[in-house]
């Protein structure tokens, strides 16, 4: 066994300070055998420590790499997680509560990648949660992306699960790599297509769906006068557990990048409200002339910290959340991350490019 002593101490607290930093640790002290002290974990959030959510990601994460977890209890602020050797097969993870099954993944992906064979991931809780990306954008945006990193995976939505409920279950299939590939996104391109869905479920009518779409519509039309904007409204039937209501828009440009905009009902908020968000959201993302959106940002960082050779994405203004994943990885792994502002014609004001010499992590079970 590894001594006290040769644990990465980890600061929970540190920059954003959120259940990312448990996500990106636990991945990386998995995929890189390295036991990790987790303090002072969610310290500034209303609620302290772990909640059902965080706790289910780091009991399968453990589980994934025959780990032994130590301070695992809702509302634990300290934890300690010693990996062992990553088991592929079947794991389940289950939140209880509408915790979100797409940060269940976020975690457990990248360990299932280093494994000796595929791997099946039933995770339950919410698919189309606040705080956390829809089912949707993990399969319509997060997935195409990583995919160019040599990543493949398969979603199976078995059922939709909403707050407060959840409720929901989907099925992951993941296939292990011998190692990442870099992976380069600085061109943009034109936009080229923007497509959706807006849902209700449960007992909510579905006028809710057409007068979201309706709003999304309308507010993009503004500024993109030249697409065709396709955003069907649809009434979750037998696969949705509970109720609930929402939106995705997602746009592709020429050169393969895909960005979105989403936003989930909320009692007392007028539908139009939750249309003109989420189609805010996708503009806001496409003003900046990027490559990815600023939810598929942070996404990235722990796939370009293990690949082997230089990753480029260009980016909007680089977040939080960002800069927090790119210091967990550089303490986990000899990944060096450098951002640099973009200053060629189509640049604006927030427009950057982060570039990462990878790790180039092998996976030696295969």
């Amino acid at each position: 066994m590894e001594t006290e002593s040769s644990a990465v101490e980890i600061d929970g607290s540190v920059m954003e300070g959120g259940g990312q930093i448990l996500r990106v640790s636990a991945a990386l002290s998995c995929i890189t055998g390295s036991s990790i002290n987790i303090s002072k974990v969610r310290a500034g959030r209303s609620t302290p420590g772990l909640r059902p959510q965080h706790l289910s990601g780091l009991q399968l994460v453990s589980a994934m790499c025959s780990g032994s977890l130590l301070g695992a209890d809702i509302g634990s602020t300290d934890i300690r997680l010693t990996p062992g050797k990553i088991q592929s097969g079947n794991h389940t993870a289950d939140t209880q509560t509408a915790g979100s099954v797409c940060l269940l993944l976020q975690a457990a992906l990248p360990c299932a990648l280093y494994s000796d064979a595929s791997s099946q991931l039933v995770l339950k809780g919410g698919t189309n949660a606040e705080m956390a990306p829809q089912i949707d954008y993990t399969v319509k945006v997060f997935k195409p992306i990583v995919e160019k990193f040599g990543v493949h995976f398969d979603c199976d939505i078995r059922m939709r699960g909403y707050y407060p409920k959840g409720g929901g279950e989907v099925m992951v299939t993941v296939n292990p790599v011998k190692e990442l590939q870099p992976v380069v996104m600085t061109e943009r391109g034109n936009i080229t297509k923007i497509y959706g869905r807006a849902f209700v479920a449960g007992v909510l009518p579905y006028k809710l769906a057409k007068d979201m779409s309706a709003a999304a519509v309308r507010t993009i039309r503004k500024e993109i006068k030249e697409l065709y904007i396709n955003i069907p409204a649809l009434q979750e039937k037998e696969m949705a557990c509970g109720n609930g209501n929402g939106i995705i828009i997602i746009a592709e440009s020429s050169t393969g990048c895909v960005f979105a905009g989403s936003a989930l009902g909320k009692k007392g908020v007028y539908v139009d409200k939750i249309g003109i968000e989420a189609a805010e959201m996708l503009l806001r993302n496409i003003r900046h002339n990027g490559c990815v959106d600023e939810f598929l940002q942070d996404q990235l960082i722990i796939f370009m910290a293990l690949a082997k050779g230089t990753s480029r994405i260009r980016t909007g203004a680089v977040t939080l959340h960002t800069q927090t994943a790119i210091h967990i990885a550089e303490q986990l792994t000899q990944a060096k991350f450098t951002i640099t502002k973009s200053e060629d014609e189509l640049s604006t004001d927030d427009t950057y490019v982060i570039e990462c010499e990878g790790s180039g992590a092998v996976n030696k079970h295969l």
